[in-house]
């Protein structure tokens, strides 16, 4: 079985390889371009050969350039409120921003996932759905009628970056305005799930 290149010998030099080549590649992005290995690698300064051992195509690249957050982290402060909507608002204000600055890197990854046969990158990893449910979990006490997993799909299919392209390209709304509309739609669908005492 062939071993991979980055788990052989000088493993800290061929992380620092590995994420330079990442970093490169989110800089690209974010002026524009949709970089390919060649590219990645001139902005980092570092030879094609040496590049191609950790990306053996463009595709590889940008899966790889998928914004990190701590997969395990919430958005949610240590000092959180009880009450729903304002954490809700909170998750939401960190997710949108989220959102919103990683725009460039979100469009490639959702591109990348309507590729026809491809693979599916890690935007559908479900990290915000966590997150939102994380902010709703107080419901299964308060309203234990509501499902809170479908509430938080709901609520996270009207507000990651589908819904933000839409808004900008299709809608004309500027980034500022778009964001504004991810917010209250989630207030929308937390309302209306939770009825006439929400």
């Amino acid at each position: 079985m062939e071993v991979p290149y980055e788990s052989t010998g000088r493993r800290r030099q061929k992380c620092r390889t590995r994420a330079a080549l990442v970093s490169a590649a989110h800089e690209l992005l974010a002026r524009g371009a949709a970089p390919t290995v060649e590219d990645a690698a001139a902005e980092a300064g570092i030879s094609r050969t040496t590049a191609y051992r950790y990306f053996p195509n463009q595709r590889a690249l940008l899966l790889a350039a998928y914004p990190e957050i701590d997969a395990g982290a919430g958005l949610l402060p240590p000092d959180a409120p009880t009450d729903l909507a304002a954490r809700l608002d909170l998750v939401m204000r960190e997710f949108i921003g989220f959102t919103v600055r990683w725009e460039p890197q979100l469009r490639t990854q959702l591109r990348l996932s309507l590729e026809p046969g491809a693979e599916q990158p890690v935007l559908r990893g479900g990290r915000a759905i966590r997150w939102i449910e994380e902010a709703l979990e107080p419901l299964a006490e308060t309203h234990p009628e509501v499902d809170v997993h479908g509430l938080a799909v709901a609520i996270r299919s009207a507000t990651g970056i589908e819904s933000l392209v839409w808004l900008t390209d299709i809608g004309g709304l500027d980034r500022e305005r778009a964001a504004e509309v991810l917010a209250a739609s989630a207030r929308a669908i937390f309302r209306a799930a939770l009825g006439p005492a929400a």
